[in-house]
């Protein structure tokens, strides 16, 4: 038996988690890192539960107003609900900065905007994903015009959360225990 696992056949890691963390923590970690919406089945073996388990603790998650379901080909798909996770991003940027540094980013992401669109003469990252689908476009400039697309979406998205920050500053910030977890 290797160093990285235990006696029952599970890497070290896996046991340590299961040590350290409820099954309850383990399912929200795992809802909260996802991208697409995922069955239960799939994210009970992620976190290490049964799939009775993760559907309960997913369904307390859906109380707590943390994770949403949509149902496609009669599967029920669960995933980080966006508001709760725009909030959340928000009130960390609320903790970690002041109204200046805000303003600072602010200015620093629009400017990386200004930048992409001035370097790829392009109004918006759908522009540059076209171009990357164009058939006289080489393999490495399509990877760079999809690169680039999902950093500046990654910018719009992170001014827009900025911009609700400092629009927000003063109201949020007058009262701590509103920006706690």
């Amino acid at each position: 038996m290797s160093p990285e696992e235990t006696s029952n056949d599970e890497p070290e890691w896996v046991g340590t988690w299961k040590e350290h963390a409820s099954a309850f923590d383990r399912v929200k970690s795992v809802t909260m890192t996802l991208s697409e919406p995922q069955p239960a089945p799939w994210i009970a073996e992620e976190a290490v539960v049964s799939p009775n388990t993760a559907r309960d603790h997913l369904h307390r998650l859906i109380d707590l107003g943390v994770v949403t379901v949509t149902e496609n080909d009669g599967t029920r798909r669960y995933y980080p609900d966006p508001l709760y996770t725009r909030l959340r991003d928000v009130r960390e940027l609320l903790r970690e900065m002041t109204k200046q540094e805000l303003s600072e980013t602010a200015a620093e992401l629009k400017n990386e905007m200004t930048v992409w669109k001035a370097e790829y003469d392009a109004d918006s990252p759908d522009t540059l994903r076209e171009r990357a689908a164009a058939d006289d476009v080489s393999a490495e400039e399509a990877y760079e015009f999809v690169r680039v697309a999902s950093d500046w979406e990654l910018a719009q998205y992170r001014l827009s959360l900025v911009q609700d920050a400092i629009e927000n500053y003063d109201i949020w910030t007058s009262d701590p225990s509103s920006i706690t977890v």
